[in-house]
């Protein structure tokens, strides 16, 4: 299982959830999925504050319910939202819609205007106000990575 720089395994294969949430005839489908999923052992959920606008992150809310402790969730800020006081709000109503106390891991979904090190600051700001336990990066390329390692 891959691990995590400070050794926290993170499994190998998961669950996504893009176009989830977006109907509400199709929830009890998505979330009986999702379960049935978490039944076959494919314990990582991906989401985002994107999929359905916060949609996607209910039905996970829903599906993962009672079942919080076998689960690795990952979701998502969208990059306008990105700024140091945006992040925290984001992941706030992440948190709300997912119906958890912490994420296991918060991504930048892809690059935007506002500046690497202030999500940098928001992510680590909800690190140790024990919001998320990791953060990182989506789709990004080169120059964002060496921008982020310059903001570390």
């Amino acid at each position: 299982m891959p691990t995590l720089p400070d050794g926290t395994p993170v499994p190998a294969l998961g669950q996504g959830t893009w176009h989830m949430g977006e109907l509400a005839s199709q929830r009890r489908i998505e979330v009986d999925a999702l379960r049935l999923g978490l039944d076959l052992g494919m314990t990582l959920i991906d989401t985002a504050e994107m999929y359905g606008e916060g949609g996607a992150e209910e039905v996970v809310g829903e599906a993962i319910a009672g079942r919080r402790d076998g689960v690795f969730l990952v979701s998502k800020v969208y990059p306008h939202n990105a700024s140091r006081r945006g992040t925290v709000a984001a992941c706030e109503r992440s948190l709300k819609r997912l119906r958890v106390e912490t994420i296991d891991l918060y991504l930048l979904h892809w690059r935007g205007s506002h500046p690497l090190a202030e999500t940098v600051a928001a992510f680590e700001a909800l690190k140790a106000a024990g919001k998320i336990r990791h953060w990182g990066v989506s789709n990004c390329d080169v120059d964002d990575l060496e921008e982020l390692g310059a903001a570390l």
